[in-house]
């Protein structure tokens, strides 16, 4: 068996499959786009589920990639054995309904055998105990039923949907690894003898809720779904003893050794900081960022554990971003794009060391504080404030636990994360369920024309009809894709509903009650008005990507979108929060840009074409040989999307929001048109009525001052806005940080004059004295203040127990203290329980708190009653 390096695997898996047809797809990136069901793409057949589960067909069913993933629901593990990854790279094959399980063992086996050439007698296959097709095809093709192996598990399914049994590919390294024999195969037994190089599933059911796997029906279009680890492959075609001496991990082992003057003898430091360098530098190049939750938590965790290793061997300074020069140099020849990331990641990465190393240090001495300690366990406290603290992923803690061989109380530690709200959302590692297969739709291939970019009413006949609706000849209505929302419409008066997009991309019109027949001739008209905003919103949202880049910089890609009649709605990722100076001058310039009426034109090319013109593509999708480009000159990029005419036609536009909805993923959402003010006011209903809510209450603060001949001034004077912008926002926020304040102000001298009142007359107090205690209740005076007024009543009577509870802010506060022996801390205690609260102190004054005003009585009642 020859060797091969990882450029010559990659080039002969694409090769020998573009031989056999296979349409080469391009690597998606990690960060999943208009999937929220995955927070990486961690398979080679994520990135294709569109197809897998019918709802689009791709151009040419027969499919070859090399995906970039990454999985890390076991990151413990890497390191520790001589396989497991963060980030690794899946070869695959895909047959979507074309060919099935023939030819794809016949595949497997001449790619193997013949242009890998690995000897036979050294492969040794599973497959499915009833999937005697499978077994019988690779006899045929030579293998010993001896190196055949039943097992009951090789069958994939995830929920309802595509499903089917497998066939798994190990390559016998000998008995070097391991003197026992295929039994580690069958029982499932960890072991570095046998490596799993290839699974190919035959994905032939529909997976139904309730039936056994036996009754499952037969998929209408069958397909094939394969997955082979370059990794693994390298290490069996270099014959290396773990995936980590293979050429696509030494350049890093020798990075590593020069920086820490450590020579490289398979330690596992060395290899977490290989594996995780990589991982780092693809998912920052592919737009994520460094958070305290979902995937930027998964990166901070990996950033943070490669760092805790380089302290092993000897490294205390930031010093992994010096290795993400060598991903580059090992990585660009088969992934260009990362060679311009490079400045940007590597800037990332050695800020977020230098915060953690700021950090590490003392929380290593607190952890080291707290084992010296004696303790068998650290708290669930200790753990959340290593974690709160001294940035320490509770893994890590887990970590320095187990190597001073103690545990960690993790029940105690999420029940702190939980209190304090800051619970990582954990991340989700597997491609959920795909969608069951429409056999009907699929199997439709009738031609419909869309002529909506011209004309918005035509007469036309139905072509198809289904039970949902029907699909017609030629057709105005756009269908909801590409982020744009479905055209508003009738055919015949008759509403539709929606207009969906179907496998082979006729568009079906949805309607109530549908009674069309085929070859009926009918009127289908679009709203006009309806889709005049539409087109205006989407226009908007090409000028708003543009802006973006102007302003953050050219990293910034689109990660979603939605453009309907009412708003302009753009997900994009950035590597910081936005500040409202850069969300000002890309609304400036989108302004800018409306006002100066460019021509908006639309053109048909080849693609190649089109990339020289400098149209954007949308970062991760794939297209065809020729792409629709709609050029607006300062933007430009492809679109199938409807559009205006000209710039001007937009009127106006508007920023109303700027938020987070991920790990470095944001919203921008806007409104257009002569009505943008309008519509902008509608997004800030809840703002408008947060002043609302604080000006009464301001105003009933005034109230309750002259009540009590006490002068408080507030004046509040509502702002007329006369243009549509993010400044209206902006002003919005800042009307309701000094509101917030003012309040906060009146309330506090409100409080404080009523108790200098209230100290300036204590006589007022005498009618509640009986003998030696007074009790009594008083309102709007604050802790503070009560403890003053509660001593100067007890010096005013000399001897005694003075007992006031105060009714501030919908809450109770209770005040007690005497100098006759009694015990104050437990009346204090007595009156909050009875109010559902609680406190204490000291037996000669203490205090408490309870949150039931209404039962305020009862707990005087219940206190005269205790000290009679």
């Amino acid at each position: 068996m020859k060797y091969l390096t990882a450029k010559e695997i990659r080039e002969i898996w694409l090769n020998f499959f573009k031989e056999k047809g296979h349409h080469i797809e391009e690597s998606a990136p990690l960060v999943p786009m208009n999937d929220a069901t995955l927070l990486w793409i961690n398979a080679g057949v994520a990135p294709l589920k569109k197809y897998f589960d019918g709802s689009e067909k791709p151009n040419n069913p027969r499919i070859t990639n090399i995906q970039k993933c990454v999985r890390t629901n076991d990151i413990e593990n890497v390191g520790l054995t001589a396989r497991h990854h963060t980030f690794f790279e899946m070869l695959g094959n895909f047959s979507i309904g074309d060919y099935f399980k023939n030819e794809a063992i016949e595949f497997g086996f001449e790619l193997l055998t013949k242009r890998y050439e690995m000897p036979l007698d050294k492969l040794y296959i599973t497959h499915y105990t009833d999937d005697l097709d499978a077994r019988n095809k690779w006899i045929s093709l030579g293998v010993s039923p001896d190196h055949l192996i039943p097992l009951d598990g090789n069958f994939w399914e995830i929920g309802e949907g595509p499903c089917g049994p497998d066939t798994e590919i190990f390559f016998d390294r000998g008995e070097a690894y391991d003197k026992r024999g295929k039994e580690l195969i069958e029982q499932d037994i960890e072991n570095d003898r046998f490596i799993e190089i290839w699974n190919i599933v035959f994905s032939q059911y529909n997976s139904k809720e309730g039936l056994d796997r036996k009754d499952y029906p037969e998929l209408p279009s069958k397909n094939i779904d394969t997955g082979s680890g370059l990794e693994r492959m390298c290490c069996v075609m270099q014959g290396t003893k773990t995936n980590y001496e293979t050429d696509l991990f030494m350049p890093y082992m020798k990075k590593i050794e020069e920086i820490s003057g450590v020579k490289y003898d398979g330690q596992m430091s060395f290899k977490v900081i290989a594996d995780h360098i990589r991982t780092l530098t693809f998912a920052i190049s592919d737009g994520a960022i460094l958070s305290n939750e979902g995937r930027g938590y998964v990166l901070r965790r990996i950033l943070r554990r490669a760092c805790k290793h380089a302290k092993k061997l000897g490294i205390n300074k930031p010093f992994l971003y010096e290795i993400v020069d060598v991903v580059v140099d090992v990585m660009k020849s088969f992934y260009p794009y990362i060679e311009g990331k490079k400045e940007i990641v590597k800037k990332i990465i050695k800020q977020e060391e230098e915060k953690f190393l700021e950090t590490l240090n003392g929380g290593e001495k607190r952890i080291s504080d707290i084992v010296k300690s004696g303790v068998k366990e650290i708290s669930g406290a200790d753990a959340f404030m290593l974690y709160d603290t001294y940035g320490f992923p509770i893994e890590l803690t887990i970590e320095y636990a187990e190597d001073n061989k103690i545990t960690v109380d993790l029940d105690g530690f999420k029940e702190c994360m939980k209190k304090q709200k800051e619970t990582s959302r954990n991340a989700r590692e597997n491609v959920e369920s795909m969608k069951s297969q429409n056999e009907e739709y699929l199997n439709f291939t009738g031609v419909s024309k869309f002529v909506g970019y011209d004309k918005l009413s035509i007469e036309t006949k139905v072509i198809k009809s289904f039970a949902e609706g029907v699909v017609l000849e030629e057709t105005p209505f756009y269908a909801t894709m590409g982020g744009q929302v479905a055209d508003l419409g009738t055919i015949n008066g008759i509403e539709v509903k929606d207009v969906v997009k179907l496998p082979n991309g006729q568009h079906l019109h949805v309607l109530d009650n549908n009674s069309f027949k085929e070859n009926d001739k009918v009127t289908a008209s679009v709203d006009k008005e309806n889709r005049f905003k539409i087109m205006a919103n989407h226009s908007s949202a090409h000028l708003t990507q543009r802006a973006l880049k102007d302003v953050l910089g050219e990293h910034v890609h689109q990660q979603g979108s939605l453009v309907s009649s009412e708003i302009m709605r753009f997900d994009f990722n950035n590597y910081a929060n936005l500040k409202d100076e850069e969300i000002l001058k890309v609304e400036k310039i989108v302004k800018e840009k409306i006002k100066e009426g460019l021509a908006v034109n639309t053109l048909e090319l080849p693609i190649a074409e089109a990339k020289k013109l400098g149209a954007e593509a949308l970062f991760g999708e794939k297209y065809g040989e020729v792409v629709r480009v709609v050029d607006m000159t300062y933007s430009k990029e492809f679109c199938g999307g409807t559009h205006v005419k000209n710039t001007k036609d937009i009127i106006d536009y508007a920023i109303a929001s700027v938020e987070s909805i991920g790990s470095g993923i944001f919203r921008v959402t806007a409104v257009t048109g002569s009505d943008a003010l309008t519509e902008l006011k509608k997004h800030l209903v809840n703002q408008e009525n947060e002043i609302k809510m604080l000006v009464d209450k301001a105003n009933k603060i005034i109230a309750t001052a002259k009540e009590n001949n006490i002068d408080l001034v507030f004046n509040y004077t509502p702002k007329c806005y006369k243009e549509a912008s993010y400044e209206v926002v902006i002003d919005y926020r800042k009307t309701l940080d000094e509101l917030k304040n003012s309040v906060k102000e009146l309330e506090k001298e409100l409080n404080r004059k009523k108790a200098q009142n209230a100290l300036s007359n204590l006589s007022a107090y005498d009618k509640f004295i009986d003998g030696n205690k007074l009790i009594c209740k008083v309102e709007g005076i604050s802790m503070d203040a009560l403890k003053q007024l509660v001593d100067a009543l007890l010096n005013k009577m000399g001897s005694g127990i003075v007992f006031v509870a105060s009714v501030i802010d919908e809450k109770l506060l209770f005040v007690c203290k005497n100098n006759i022996g009694l015990n104050a801390g437990a009346l204090v205690k007595k009156a909050a329980i009875i109010t559902g609260g609680n406190g204490g102190g000291r037996p000669d004054m203490a205090n408490a708190g309870g949150k039931d005003i209404t039962k305020v009585d009862e707990a005087l009642d219940a206190i005269k009653d205790e000290i009679k």
